[in-house]
């Protein structure tokens, strides 16, 4: 059974407090974990990176392999999280993240990664990671009551803030105890919570109203939405803005601590 309450609960709970309910405070820790593998994750990819290869371009490339798949996959994937269950698409794309991250790992520790081979894996992961996230922000609205919605979709950012602000420290401290190894197996094992979470969780299927949509016109539907939407539109132009020059120093910070600090991971 579903651990989410009945309608009749919904309709008198004055309370928006989403950790209230099991559902959503499992998968909001996991996701949190999750979150901060692929950060520690990214850590060591760049870092290891600044060993191989004196190029910076090389190591900006290891964001740009993460966060490539954002651009690239979003829009089908958010399409497709609309068209299947979300849960299974979610199950799917944590699988090929955790795939990539596994074989990532394995790599390293055969001493065989090479630059390309670093790159590779981190675009499966990044894709991976792009696939779930439609369908793991939309799927809220089946863990909690209309009521906590609001709330629920602020935690779920906010999740990812907070791992934003400390994921790339524990990344550096990992790094520096263990090497990028270790920050790998790392990612591995925080994937896993998530995994087991979300197998567990029995979704609620809400039968369709209306026949299922193709994915092409599912996804020409939203480049029409957003084109006719100025609000979206003016929030999509400031977060490209702001990821691109977030991004940029997050990518070349570790030929900061190389190069300028003459420093190693201990740094």
């Amino acid at each position: 059974m579903s651990n989410l309450p009945t309608p009749q609960t919904f309709a008198g709970d004055r309370i928006a407090d989403p950790l209230r309910f099991p559902t959503f405070r499992r998968l909001w820790l996991a996701g949190l974990l999750a979150n901060l593998g692929i950060l520690i994750q990214s850590v060591g990819a760049a870092w290891i990176m600044t060993q191989m290869t004196s190029s910076a371009d090389q190591v900006a490339l290891v964001q740009t392999a993460v966060m490539l798949p954002v651009m690239l996959i979003s829009m089908p994937a958010g399409a497709i999280s609309d068209i299947h269950d979300r849960r299974i698409v979610a199950l799917v794309a944590l699988s090929v993240s955790l795939c990539g991250s596994t074989a990532l790992s394995a790599l390293d520790w055969l001493r065989i990664t090479t630059p390309n081979l670093l790159l590779f894996f981190c675009f499966v992961i990044g894709s991976g990671m792009a696939l779930m996230g439609p369908a793991w922000q939309s799927a809220v609205s089946e863990q909690v009551p209309t009521t906590a919605l609001p709330a629920a979709v602020a935690l779920n950012s906010i999740s990812y803030n907070i791992a934003r602000s400390f994921g790339p420290a524990i990344g550096g401290i990992v790094v520096a105890s263990g090497g990028a190894l270790a920050a790998f197996a790392l990612n591995v094992v925080l994937y896993l919570p998530l995994l087991v979470t979300l197998l567990l969780w029995e979704g609620v299927a809400e039968p369709p109203r209306l026949p299922r949509e193709r994915l092409s016109s599912a996804i020409v539907a939203g480049v029409r939405y957003i084109a006719n939407s100025p609000s979206i539109m003016v929030l999509l132009t400031r977060t490209m803005l702001t990821g691109a020059i977030g991004g940029s120093i997050s990518a070349l910070m570790p030929l900061v601590a190389r190069d300028l600090l003459c420093g190693g991971s201990q740094t």
